[in-house]
């Protein structure tokens, strides 16, 4: 019989990549392009999603052939992606709207200010479950559309289409199927997470035409089938990336958590069928929905500068050379020497929502050398997940036991030592490195029974690293009132207009 494999697109916020996958869960082959950041003014980040589609029309053949197969041999294609950001296109010729605003971007901040003040700003949050900030699609769209003469009239006319990355893909993949999943519908503020279906009470408050919003579908199921890139492929799943990330490293159950360690940092803890509400700063999320069973909820801990604070110490600073090389850096020197650098270049996510902040250093002196300040970058990504896992104890009253890790930043063997450190739970990492490419092709492959169950999947899961915690208690306890104290120095930096 001849071999299936199923291929995951994962369309990431500096590249896209076409992953060919085993029935092991092993990849075969990848493919991957950059596409290019624009910066048009501080605080402002865009992408061209013209550029990123042709991105994967110009992968797709290069994976399968990297692989070894053909068409006839993809059961499924799955889809995972960068979340929050939005895109808008004629509805006709396909042609984009502007740059696609990225989740980065935090050019809505007066706008949030404004919306938080206004009558309704309370009861659109809860339904949503998620705060009024930057980071969300829904005060974007609501941005794009104010400052686009005559845009909100031809979207009321079904003229201009929007969505997230997949959403888009999923368009050009088919042919014109606009459709979003729950998960990046979550990602909105315009979905209502109890109902998984548009809020009309949510799109009135953002003045957003019902006409331009995708159907809103479950995360595995048979979308349609290609007709461009993957032609004659059926697409059997979309998730967003970090929820692809919990699904990838099989955290069905309740109480099982995951963090992605990439250029932010996502801490999702699988609820089950419970949507539980935060108090603590974390977001209320769908986890995932399998066609024809209740969604899964999971709780979220958004850090927005991880990754890309080692990128920035490396091109901005010009410190290292190469992104690995910040480990070296970091142990030429056994402590931070009193300095720390809380990251907040675009404000600050879970557990703040303070998007005034910004980043600081304290704690300088003639002291400090620059392996000092590599081990406070790695340490800033150890002790924000500290903060995250502490709301997400006091959140679902549950006590992390084991943290499952996954993303670029893990081959930092320094860094996993640390955030067991500081977290004093063992972390683990799986075999399969690529667990948002994975989790979109489990879930794809799951949709047209490529493989049987959940369980199936669980069976491919192994360890590959784990990290001990081995950390003074009351080292832990003064670093971590440091931290917080540095983290107070980013606060009100940005005043409203």
């Amino acid at each position: 019989m001849t071999e299936r494999f199923v291929v995951a697109i994962d369309q990431g916020t500096t590249s896209t990549r076409c992953i060919v996958f085993d029935r092991r869960g092993q990849l075969v082959s990848l493919a991957q392009q950059e596409h290019k950041q624009y910066f048009p003014r501080p605080g402002w980040v865009e992408h061209d999603a013209a550029e990123i589609w042709r991105n994967v029309e110009r992968l797709a053949p290069r994976a399968l052939r990297r692989a070894g197969i053909g068409l006839d041999q993809v059961a499924a294609l799955g889809i995972a992606n960068q979340r929050e950001t939005t895109v808008l296109w004629d509805a006709v010729t396909g042609v984009p709207i502007g740059r696609a605003i990225i989740w980065q971007d935090t050019r809505t901040d007066g706008l949030v200010h404004e919306l938080a003040a206004r009558p309704g700003a309370k009861e659109t949050e809860e339904r949503a479950g998620l705060p009024l900030a930057t980071y969300f699609s829904g005060p974007r769209l609501k941005w794009i559309l104010d400052h686009t003469p005559g845009l909100r009239e031809r979207a009321e006319r079904s003229e201009v289409l929007c969505g997230t990355m997949e959403t888009w893909l999923i368009w050009n993949l088919t042919g014109g199927l606009h459709v979003t999943d729950v998960t990046n519908a979550s990602r909105t503020m315009l979905l209502d997470v109890r109902t998984l279906d548009w809020s009309p009470e949510s799109l009135a408050f953002f003045g957003i035409p019902a006409a331009m919003l995708p159907e809103v579908r479950p995360s595995v199921g048979v979308f349609g089938t290609a007709t461009a890139a993957f032609p004659g492929v059926r697409i059997g799943a979309a998730l967003g990336d970090q929820q692809a990330a919990l699904f990838g490293q099989t955290c069905f159950t309740p109480g099982e958590a995951k963090c992605t360690y990439g250029t932010g940092s996502f801490l999702l803890l699988n609820t089950g069928t419970e949507l539980v509400r935060s108090r603590n700063g974390l977001l209320t999320t769908v986890a995932y929905q399998i066609a024809g069973e209740p969604a899964a909820y999971a709780l979220e801990g958004s850090i927005a500068i991880t990754g890309s604070l080692v990128q920035w110490f490396r091109d901005q600073l010009e410190l290292i050379s190469s992104a690995p090389e910040i480990e070296t850096l970091a142990r030429t020197v056994a402590d931070n020497g009193g300095c720390y650098i809380v990251p907040a270049f675009s404000g600050l996510y879970a557990p703040y929502w303070r998007s005034e902040a910004r980043g600081v250093i304290v704690g300088l002196t003639s002291y400090i050398t620059k392996g000092h300040l590599a081990r406070a970058v790695l340490e800033a990504t150890a002790w924000q997940t500290r903060e995250v896992v502490d709301a997400m104890n006091a959140s679902s009253g549950l006590a992390l036991r084991t943290l499952k890790v996954d993303g670029g930043m893990t081959a930092d063997n320094l860094l996993m030592q640390m955030i067991a450190n500081v977290l004093d739970v063992p972390l683990v990492r799986p075999l399969a490195v690529e667990t948002v490419s994975l989790g979109a092709a489990y879930a794809a492959g799951l949709a047209v029974g490529h493989w049987p169950d959940l369980d199936g999947l669980r069976s491919n899961w192994h360890i590959a690293g784990q990290w001990m915690p081995a950390m003074d208690p009351a080292v832990r306890a003064t670093e971590y009132a440091n931290w917080r104290r540095a983290v107070e120095r980013t606060f009100d930096w940005i005043q409203p207009a």
